[in-house]
């Protein structure tokens, strides 16, 4: 027979005030949003060296000896898979302890791996190697949610969530930029002797500068106090309950049209952002005939700006319809994100002049952002805290496995398989965003109905 649960509500009673470490259950909002700052700022080194590979496309081609599918499987599969595939148990792990500790952990695991790549001499190895940054980054998330959704009141959510979003960018953006101009640095130096690793190329020189500084990175996180749990499903006693494994997923299984509507569109939406990573500086190198350090520069800025700017105002604006009890504001977002993104980023692979590419990008990358933190908070508003983990870690899974695989790997794909010719990247990348921007659309618009079915549900308990 199924267990009978009541809700803890926001305000638990004074017994449920501290955690297992006595922290205190009542942190300031000034400290709730250094939290934020905090998060956003490891986010921030994760999007790094998740994405710094995609600037050295070319030497790893001529280096490794490697094609463009296998580029994308570099990208997309070698750290998709095993982030997703651990990103499960992870997400059950935050759900029953030290959110803190288990980010740190991954610090610590995601920067090894990514420092490691400097000396992979094979693609089997440098295959490994992005596992590894894989399988540490897999804790962030999931505890991040978690950890905000204590932190923050669901009308101020949206926001929060957003800011911690932005580490996407922002770590983007310093990828391409400190990377970019790396590359262009040492591009005269083909070989650099480098202390206790020896003489490499020198550009894999730039994982060990990107992978080094994940120490302070670490320090830095374990500064963050674990919050108090709230909105707990209770027992018929009133004491909060540890759900078991088939008690979550049952949780799950009570909203599935949700999650499934929502991370279906997320998929589609992540095969843009994340084929666009990928690729857009080859496409600047390939089509362009721009260096490293020129398309770094100018990508930079319009993620700083323009990717920003849209996790901001959609996270704003789905504040504003929860506050005026719009249940399903988070998915009207991702619904205007899905418009825009369709009707200005494959124009802008496909025009002739770069700075028209720059001109249309700018704004593609405002839409394509404005739903990324707001569609994670969505999920957040339905379900009890024992729960948030690990379905954002089935989210994740499935963000990472559909959009972080694909989005990577059907330009690479269509290159080789459909165009035979790499030149026509701007293409291929226009194909893959147009069937994103239509699927996400179509997901999301399916899910409206379900999705207020269970926000009320979740209201009323």
């Amino acid at each position: 027979m199924q267990p009978q649960f009541t809700m803890i509500p926001r305000t638990a009673p004074e017994e449920h005030k501290r955690d297992g470490s006595g922290t205190e259950a009542t942190p300031s909002l000034g400290y709730a949003w250094w939290v934020v700052i905090a998060l956003t700022s490891v986010y921030t080194l994760s999007f790094v060296d998740r994405t710094i590979l995609s600037l050295l496309v070319p030497s790893i081609k001529r280096d490794l000896g490697v094609s463009d599918t296998q580029i994308g499987l570099l990208q997309g599969l070698a750290f998709s898979l095993f982030y997703t595939l651990m990103g499960l148990p992870i997400g059950r792990i935050a759900d029953r302890s030290n959110r803190r500790n288990l980010i740190v952990a991954g610090i610590l695991v995601w920067s090894f791996f990514t420092t490691m790549s400097s000396v992979a001499k094979s693609f089997v190895l440098l295959f490994l190697t992005r596992i590894g940054v894989g399988v540490g980054e897999a804790s962030l998330s999931p505890a991040g949610y978690s950890m905000l959704s204590d932190y923050f009141p669901k009308q101020k959510l949206g926001t929060a969530i957003s800011v911690f979003y932005m580490g996407v960018f922002i770590g983007s953006a310093l990828a391409q930029l400190v990377g970019g101009t790396t590359v262009d640095m040492l591009a005269r130096t083909p070989f650099i002797t480098v202390p206790v690793l020896g003489t490499m190329a020198s550009w894999r020189l730039t994982f060990v500068i990107v992978g080094l500084p994940g120490v302070l990175f670490a320090i830095l996180a374990w500064t963050i106090r674990e919050p108090v749990r709230r909105n707990l499903l209770a027992s018929a006693d009133g004491s909060p309950t540890q759900l078991s494994f088939g008690e979550g997923i049952a949780q799950i299984r009570m909203r599935w049209q949700s999650v499934a509507g929502i991370s279906l569109g997320m998929v589609c939406q992540g095969m843009i952002t994340y084929g666009l990573l990928a690729w857009i500086p080859t496409f600047f190198q390939r089509v362009h005939h721009w260096s490293p350090g020129q398309s770094g520069r100018a990508l930079a800025a319009i993620l700083l700006t323009f990717g920003c700017a849209g996790m901001y105002v959609g996270g704003r604006l789905s504040d504003y319809w929860q506050k005026r009890g719009v249940p399903e504001g988070p998915l009207k977002v991702a619904v205007i994100s899905a418009i825009g993104t369709l009707l200005l980023m494959p124009v802008a692979t496909l025009v002739s002049s770069p700075q028209w590419t720059l001109a249309l990008l700018a704004p593609a990358l405002f839409f394509d952002a404005l739903a990324m933190g707001t569609s994670t908070a969505a999920l957040q508003h339905i379900f009890p805290n024992q729960v948030r983990g690990q379905v954002s870690a089935l989210y994740l899974f499935l963000l990472n496995l559909g959009g972080g695989s694909l989005g990577p790997l059907l330009p690479g794909l269509f290159n080789d398989r459909l165009f035979h010719n790499p030149n026509m990247v701007g293409y291929s990348l226009a194909i893959t965003v147009a069937i994103g921007a239509i699927g996400m659309l179509i997901a999301i618009t399916s899910t409206f109905g379900a999705y207020r079915t269970h926000y009320e549900m979740m209201k009323a308990a």
